[in-house]
């Protein structure tokens, strides 16, 4: 069974039911508290009580620095949204760590921001390096990750269209949340991954539902062709596609046609224009709740709730 790890601005702890054992570890960033798996174990067994989970302020449990890296369109229904036919080219990009923020700190959206959207993601955290060159195959998994976290992949839509801008209009800090657990995995959980379930849901309303068998591009596949290029160490984080049902959707194809023979100025004019009279995007006030789970509860991430505030 998995082992849930919450970070506190004082230290980590074990998550058990709804209490939280305090880990005796001297490990201040992710990377350390994977190499001390000795000091989660002990406390994972140990017999104290505990303190109330509801008692402790969540951090996120990715320290930074670190790398962040994300798939593009890694999931069947999402790429039906997007408008792509066919077979989809896995593509990958960078986002800056300094994105990434606690479970319940607030989205803070910057003031040239107008259509804010939201990305449920599961996160990779990898427990191993992964060297340029590696091949992981589907039993290589726990050699390589070391558990999982729910990740929000925040966006800028209109940054990132009209500049054709991924790292920017993903980077914005805030928009990266993580946590609230660090599941730890345990080698036979790794068979269970496609019965997870992501979930999120603005202002109690459902607006993302999928398990990861809708995937694309799996975590052992991804890591490889990720793998030709970059490398990652111990508490590096890998977010690997959002399910279908974001605030953005490619528009009517009768549509895409028009606007491809009008100049690249009026054609975003207009197409902003229309997603003016989109509800779905993420305003001020909005609470963005998340969870990732397997039915059975094996494996379960905890629940991420963030809200949606303007910048000063």
């Amino acid at each position: 069974m998995s082992t849930n790890v919450l970070r506190t601005a004082d230290g980590w702890w074990v998550v058990r039911d709804t209490r939280a054992v305090r880990i005796h570890t001297e490990a201040v960033t992710t990377a350390g508290l994977l190499a001390d798996r000795a000091a989660v174990g002990e406390a994972a067994v140990s017999g104290g009580t505990g303190t109330p989970v509801a008692d402790l302020v969540a951090l996120s449990p990715v320290t930074t620095p670190c790398r962040v890296v994300a798939q593009m369109v890694n999931y069947r229904s999402h790429a039906r949204d997007s408008g792509f036919t066919g077979d989809i080219p896995p593509a990958f990009f960078r986002k800056a760590s300094g994105s990434v923020s606690g479970p319940h700190d607030d989205i803070v959206r910057p003031s040239h921001v107008r259509f804010l959207d939201y990305e449920i993601e599961l996160g990779l955290v990898l427990g191993a390096p992964l060297p340029v060159g590696t091949v992981v195959g589907e039993g290589d998994l726990p050699a390589y990750v070391a558990g999982l976290v729910i990740t929000n992949d925040v966006s800028a839509r209109d940054v990132q269209l009209t500049k054709t801008q991924f790292y920017e209009s993903k980077s914005y800090p805030t928009f990266t949340p993580a946590g609230p657990y660090l599941s730890l995995l345990e080698p036979e959980d790794f068979a269970h991954l496609l019965d997870l379930r992501l979930k999120l849901s603005v202002n109690g309303e459902p607006r993302q539902d999928r398990t990861l068998a809708d995937m694309i591009v799996r975590p052992a596949q991804a890591l490889t062709l990720l793998a030709r290029f970059q490398a990652l160490e111990p508490g590096d984080l890998l977010l690997t596609g959002t399910p279908g049902g974001t605030a953005l959707k490619a528009p009517p194809k009768a549509v895409e046609k028009i606007g491809a023979l009008l100049p690249p100025t009026v054609k975003w004019k207009a197409f902003f224009r229309s997603q003016a009279r989109n509800p779905r995007y993420l305003g001020r006030g909005d609470l963005i709740t998340a969870t990732i789970a397997t039915p059975d509860g094996r494996i379960d991430l905890g629940e991420q709730r963030t809200a949606v505030t303007d910048a000063k």
